[in-house]
């Protein structure tokens, strides 16, 4: 997902450069949001990964 992001990111920095706004745009929105998705996705399975850690190895 993180390599979307910034395919998506590099797809808008190269449009905004030539002059394709609307194009470089929702590239640059896209690769926000799946950066977010990413960041949500990684925070929940890191609490989760440190929780079950934890009840693994004991007190």
């Amino acid at each position: 997902m993180l390599r979307w992001a910034l395919i998506f990111l590099v797809i808008g920095l190269i449009a905004g450069i030539l002059g394709f706004t609307s194009i470089a745009g929702t590239s640059i929105a896209i690769a926000k949001t799946l950066f977010f998705i990413f960041l949500v996705i990684f925070l929940v399975l890191l609490v989760a990964g440190l929780t079950v850690g934890r009840k693994i190895s004991g007190p």
